[in-house]
């Protein structure tokens, strides 16, 4: 494993934050698939912030190509 690029863990208010939605938006949008999947760690919810900093690329990138 390469400790020089840890991926944080963002938990759910920080994804939200992040996203600049609600605690309720981002598990409707892990419900409807927009937003992938949380990782669990024993009683932890989790997000990688590289995939919710992917979400927002490819938002970014379909707005531009539209």
């Amino acid at each position: 494993m390469n400790s020089s690029k840890t991926d944080r863990l963002l938990s759910v208010k920080e994804t939200a934050r992040t996203l600049g939605c609600s605690v309720a938006t981002v598990w409707r949008g892990v419900a409807n698939g927009t937003i992938s999947r949380p990782v669990k760690i024993g009683g932890l919810t989790r997000w990688p912030e590289s995939e919710i900093m992917a979400l927002i690329e490819s938002v970014k990138a379909d707005r531009e190509a539209a």
